[in-house]
């Protein structure tokens, strides 16, 4: 370890790792750190007790008059000082938190069309469209004609139409073209189609303002205003665009875990979320001047390596190795052999820094929007991408050169098959000349496939790292229930190796045929958090195909988020619920249990014929609420059998954690 004071020394007092985390790679630099006296993020949750109180979203400090500190055992006991009730004020901050999150997405979703804008024009000259079926596909989803046409014509127009998806202030998005007519008719009704993205969040962001929106339900119909331009707006355009210029993934193995490091190599890690980034360093490291550099000071070559939703896109698309998940990334820094670590936005922590001086990291920031104190910032300008990302694998070679510390990599590693999209799912159900989502609602109407789950979102160093995602996808797909995935999910998965088609061994009887059938995993990886908007035309093509129902609220499907951290995943989850989805969260929810709001969410919702809520934070527990409202929608369509939920016992476990 390489002095530096700046770090914060830990104290004495002993902690258990083994409750910390899952992952046998980052417990192992985990107990490294403790041994060399360097604090991460999992000493600082354990030694800071959240607030329970705002926990609960039970206190206000939007004026100058509070905060308001309302009591979460009896919350209607009191009311702020300008008379706002819990109601109001849990509302008003589960608001907020959706606003940023929407905002997190559109502004990711904006950036890739400035970037294809850009390519249209000629002014960016290092990207190019790379899927023209893609392409044509989004067109004609929008209703752009595309027969006889060039490319850039066509691509001109999906432009138009998507800049409505932030810009418009009157009228509905574009996407609502893909959303099933009941589900659209049941928004219409209850005023909630979304407009633009900025005005959806300035009018949201405005409405918590002290002395406006007092109204817990009025509030409630801009929050799903708000958080479905994400999901059928801002997220959809960065999903589509992301696929038009880089290519919509197709199956690929992939290396998973900590044990992707190369100690006779030159590592470099990207980590965030933006693609053209790490597009570009894709570029940087095959270049054959830049790996001769590599070798001339030592090295066998240059690995790239992905973190996070920057190293799921790459994972996705190039079958690039993936380290771990959000809370591994102070982790991979402990291994020594890091020689540049580069990060865009979204996800990234400040500890990092701290962490990276003490092994002799550089952490190289890239985004204006995402700077931190202590980082080396390379500015990334999309018209010259190369003169970020070459310069980056330059400092990363000159660190090799320089290796001064311990260098201590984890063995462990996991192949796994990643890459799956809505357009891959259509083609690998019905081959080239019959691709449809067909023999899926046919074999959710027979029974073999009981239903389908989202599982999906992040890790959080409150609860054990990766447990809640693994115990929970076991739980389900025993109970034949096909798992979908984005995020730090899913690397939680393919750690454990259930991202294979081998995995199928451990689904229930049916799932299992379909995935031997087929030759699948019963776990899909959709790719970066982002693409959760995958899931939502995967919804809307069952319901199109037939038999499963007039809207996505009478599919039996559910989601859940088993270790949620971000004002962006409320925002995600929220937009599932808007559009029909039972969603379940872990960890803590921000809400009092029986307050008016709690019932709105939870309850009131579906009711109005959109999805709800559900909260728990076991996953045993999280799995039975799923598979009994899958059961429920069954039962609701007259397609279901008497069958019992199978539990995962001891024995399984032991098998499945040996495999």
């Amino acid at each position: 370890m390489e002095e530096n004071k700046d770090i914060k020394i830990l104290s004495s007092k002993k902690t258990n790792i083994a409750d910390w985390t899952s992952c046998k790679s980052t417990a192992q630099m985990l107990r490294k750190a403790q041994a060399d006296q360097v604090e991460t993020a999992f000493d600082r949750a354990a030694g800071m007790k959240p607030c329970p109180i705002g926990a609960k979203s039970a206190c206000c400090k939007h004026c100058a008059m509070g905060p308001c500190r309302l009591n979460s055992k009896d919350p209607y006991a009191k009311e702020g000082v300008c008379g706002a009730t819990i109601d109001t004020i849990q509302s008003r901050n589960f608001a907020r938190m959706v606003a940023t999150g929407t905002a997190a997405h559109s502004s990711h979703g904006r950036n890739m069309l400035n970037l294809l804008k850009g390519v249209l024009s000629g002014k960016i000259k290092d990207y190019t469209i790379k899927d023209t079926n893609k392409l044509n596909g989004v067109a004609q989803s929008l209703g752009i004609e595309t027969e006889g046409r060039e490319v850039n014509a066509v691509a001109t127009d999906v432009c138009t139409e998507m800049e409505r998806v932030f810009h418009m202030t009157e009228g509905e998005i574009p996407f609502v073209k893909r959303v099933p007519p009941k589900t659209l008719e049941t928004w219409r009704k209850l005023d909630i189609v979304p407009r633009g993205a900025m005005l959806e969040v300035m009018e949201l962001l405005q409405r918590t303002h002290a002395g406006m929106d007092q109204d817990y339900q009025n509030l409630t119909k801009q929050i799903s205003r708000t958080a479905l331009v994400d999901g059928w707006g801002g997220s959809m355009v960065a999903t589509e665009i992301s696929d038009i210029l880089f290519g919509t993934p197709t199956p690929v193995h992939g290396e998973v875990d900590m044990g992707c490091l190369k100690e006779d190599h030159v590592n470099i890690i990207i980590h965030g979320h933006e693609p053209y980034l790490l597009e570009s360093i894709v570029e940087a490291v095959n270049d054959p001047e830049l790996v001769e550099s590599a070798k001339a000071v030592g090295a066998n070559g240059l690995n790239l390596v992905g973190m996070c939703c920057s190293g799921l896109e790459m994972l996705s698309r190039h079958g690039i190795a993936h380290a771990g998940n959000f809370m591994s990334t102070e982790a991979v820094l402990v291994t020594g052999a890091v020689d540049a670590f580069g990060v865009d936005v979204q996800c990234i922590q400040q500890g990092l820094v701290k962490v990276g001086k003490c092994y002799g990291t550089k952490i190289f920031t890239t985004n204006p929007s995402c700077r931190i104190e202590g980082a080396e910032h390379i500015e990334f300008d999309e018209h010259e991408p190369r003169k970020c990302t070459d310069a980056i694998v330059k400092q990363a070679i000159d660190r090799f050169k320089n290796r001064t510390v311990e260098i201590d990599i984890p063995r462990n590693k996991a192949m796994g098959v990643h890459g799956f999209s809505y357009e891959y799912i259509n083609y690998m159900l019905g081959g080239s000349f019959r691709a449809s989502y067909t023999p899926l609602n046919d074999n959710i109407i027979n029974g073999r496939i009981r239903g389908v789950a989202g599982v999906v979102g992040c890790v959080n160093p409150r609860v054990k790292q990766d447990w809640a995602h693994i115990e929970l996808v076991k739980e389900l797909i025993k109970n034949d229930v096909l798992v979908l995935q984005t995020g730090c999910s899913q690397i939680t998965l393919a750690k454990a190796g259930l991202c294979t088609p081998e995995a199928a061994f451990y689904a229930g009887p049916g799932l299992k045929e379909v995935c031997e059938a087929v030759g699948m995993p019963p776990v899909l990886g959709l790719g970066a958090c982002v693409d959760n908007t995958r899931i939502l035309i995967a919804c809307a093509e069952m319901v199109k195909v037939g038999g499963l129902g007039d809207s996505i609220a009478d599919l039996p499907v559910a989601g859940a988020a088993p270790e949620w951290y971000s004002e962006k995943a409320l925002a995600i989850g929220q937009y599932f619920v808007a559009s029909g989805v039972y969603t379940v969260f872990g960890v803590t929810f921000p809400i009092i249990e029986e307050t008016k709001f709690h019932r709105l969410l939870f309850e009131n919702m579906e009711a109005q014929g959109l999805g709800k809520w559900g909260f728990t934070a076991d996953p045993h527990e999280m799995a039975r609420l799923m598979i009994d409202h899958i059961d429920q929608k069954r039962a609701a369509l007259g397609i279901d059998k008497a069958r019992e939920r199978t539990l995962t016992d001891m024995a399984d476990r032991r098998e499945m954690q040996s495999a």
